[in-house]
């Protein structure tokens, strides 16, 4: 088993949105079509709350959840059952040939670095007729994440970095276009691919919300490369920065409802 490595995942700041969070996990597993008692695994499985209702929506034979956040999997095993087992694994090295009937990862292929082998191990990873159901995040090109690089290159923040280099985006560097993603696909042998880019308009209590959301992700890495002193002093700065931003560009005021539209890629194909 691999060495668990410390976590800035907090699960109930991530938590705090998990009602918005979960209508894209509802939307991929709609995709995968009815197979009896069929044997599941989700990678980067998280707190193990909407793995843990694969059981009953799918039927499922056996659930194997797994995730390389150990303060995450600390809830997510107080879920395990007969049926459903949790376990720590770095996801971009899953590869268990033919052994799966649905190989379901819902954002967290995001945070994993060359999609086209990570998916060729993952799609090998399917018995005969088995199922690839995944979501990415695909919006960092919105300010919730344009600002926080803008800042991090500033001082005093940029000094505090290792060798004066802020955490780059991963997410931003490693997401590909939902076509790439269909031509991936059907050269890994998935005959029909099935890829959309769709817009989840969440309706937020205002737009101070949008840097909470954002606590519980993005900001993760600059929360575990920065002194807790000075991480507090840059979610200062970048609270007032975003709020400034989003008045300007869309005319959000602070205290009132702010539409939050995130864009998310969903990718389904049977073997």
């Amino acid at each position: 088993m691999p060495t668990p490595i410390p976590s800035p995942w907090d699960p109930q700041q991530y938590d705090r949105f998990k009602v918005e969070r979960s209508k894209p996990f509802d939307d991929l597993v709609a995709l995968l079509r009815p197979r009896p008692a069929p044997h599941v695994v989700d990678l980067g499985c998280g707190t193990g709350e909407l793995t843990a209702t694969l059981l009953e929506r799918l039927g499922a034979a056996e659930v194997l959840g797994l995730d390389n956040a150990e303060t995450m999997l600390a809830e997510a095993r107080g879920r395990a059952g007969v049926r459903l087992r949790f376990g720590h694994a770095d996801i971009a090295a899953f590869y268990e040939p033919g052994a799966w009937d649905i190989v379901l990862s819902n954002a967290a292929l995001q945070w994993v670095p060359d999609h086209a082998a990570t998916l060729a191990h993952w799609v090998a990873s399917l018995a005969p007729g088995g199922q690839l159901a995944v979501q990415v995040p695909a919006n960092a090109d919105h300010p919730t994440h344009l600002v926080a690089d803008e800042l991090a290159h500033e001082e005093p923040f940029r000094s505090a970095f290792a060798h004066g280099r802020p955490p780059p985006d991963v997410v931003a560097a490693n997401v590909l276009a939902p076509e790439r993603y269909a031509a991936l696909l059907y050269n890994l042998g998935i005959p029909d691919p099935q890829v959309r880019l769709q817009v989840y308009c969440h309706l937020l209590d205002g737009p101070e919300q949008a840097v909470e959301w954002v606590k519980g992700t993005t900001l993760n890495r600059f929360k575990a490369a920065l002194p807790a002193a000075l991480y507090a002093e840059f979610l200062a700065c970048y609270r007032e920065r975003l709020l400034a931003r989003l008045a300007r560009d869309a005319g959000a005021v602070e205290g009132r409802p702010y539409l939050y539209p995130f864009k998310r890629i969903l990718m389904w194909g049977q073997a």
